[in-house]
């Protein structure tokens, strides 16, 4: 039997994942790797990206031109393909974070309603 998870993990919501991969790469280049451990350590462990999600959404973006890749070798020296955002990945990570803010902001209407004043 698994060992139940000690820390509760949050479920990436449908289509969350490209933007925080764009936002990632807003810090600059980096293999895929490190954009999930850069996700990791960002959400203090909450948001775990497998691999199996990852590298599709990877590629999924490069071929809407949101991303770009080159090729060069990681910190162990392995050849590793190096992402980096491209400026319609830049319009893209904008328009996805105000959508993201408007969507926030009326869910935490539902959760926190303000006081109705008498």
């Amino acid at each position: 039997m698994a060992k139940p998870d000690t820390k509760r993990r949050a479920d990436l919501l449908q289509g969350t994942l490209d933007m925080l991969i764009l936002k990632t790469l807003t810090a600059g280049q980096m293999h895929g790797y490190a954009i999930a451990r850069s996700i990791q350590q960002s959400s203090q462990d909450a948001l775990v990206v497998e691999e199996g999600s990852l590298y599709p959404a990877l590629h999924r973006m490069a071929r809407r031109g949101l991303i770009e890749h080159e090729w060069g070798l990681s910190e162990s020296n392995r050849r590793a393909k190096y992402y980096k955002l491209t400026g319609a990945g830049r319009k893209q990570l904008k328009a996805d974070t105000e959508r993201w803010s408007s969507f926030s902001a009326a869910i935490g209407l539902i959760l926190n309603p303000p006081a109705v004043q008498a």
